[in-house]
């Protein structure tokens, strides 16, 4: 069983949260501030802790369906709705987290990811990540979507975001919306290029990327460019 104390004194987790910050709430009263109010006969406090008190942790409330959360009593639709949203947002956040700390080391995985990003799109998209010393992701960029008028990004656009976010390294990649990888000329010369800005400016350009939906082409593995 899930133990959670009720106190009576703290009636207004709202302000607490402004005055002291969220971290020094209990779990019932962040889950009371979601929750908003309670019943006719219940103070949104004792609704929080009835909630808690039926779980055998705290990671079991995400496992809890609309209808399961509605047959608790006080909980109706709207109410559901909202807590499976915190929840969801919640779980993104962490998944976010995990990506960011999670250092690029093999251009295979990492074209395989952007595959599923970037594979099926109908322009050309140049996305850049911006990594640190680790090899750890700081930043993912959509620097250029292709138009009829423009189908090449500039160095600079590339780089302006390496030393805004102090990079020390970084990945290019983009698609063919054909879906063939094999890298045209002025994807030479694009990547000779960006080499050269990279190194005059100290960031160690890692790998371009070239993907479709099924395959993938990396300068690194495939060339001496880089």
């Amino acid at each position: 069983m899930y133990s959670i104390q009720f106190k009576e004194q703290a009636m207004l987790p709202r302000e607490r949260l402004s005055a002291e910050g969220a971290e020094h709430l209990s779990n019932q009263e962040l889950l009371a501030i979601c929750l908003r109010t309670g019943t006719k006969k219940e103070h949104v406090l004792s609704l929080a802790n009835s909630i808690l008190k039926n779980l055998s942790s705290l990671a079991d409330l995400r496992q809890l369906s609309l209808e399961e959360l509605q047959n608790i009593s006080g909980i109706g639709r709207v109410k559901s709705i909202e807590l499976k949203a915190m929840i969801e947002l919640a779980n993104r956040i962490q998944t976010a987290e995990v990506e960011k700390q999670e250092r690029i080391m093999s251009s295979e995985r990492l074209a395989r990811r952007m595959m599923l990003e970037l594979g099926d799109k109908k322009q050309e998209h140049l996305v850049a990540l911006y990594l640190d010393t680790q090899n750890r992701l700081i930043a993912q960029k959509t620097i250029f979507i292709g138009t009829v008028r423009r189908s090449v990004a500039e160095p600079r656009e590339i780089l302006h975001y390496a030393c805004k976010h102090m990079a020390t390294s970084l990945i290019v990649i983009h698609n063919h919306p054909s879906g063939v990888t094999e890298p045209s000329e002025n994807d030479f010369h694009f990547t000779d290029k960006l080499k050269r800005c990279c190194d005059d400016l100290g960031v160690v350009f890692l790998d371009h990327l070239i993907v479709g939906r099924n395959e993938y082409f990396s300068f690194r593995e495939e060339t001496d460019n880089l």
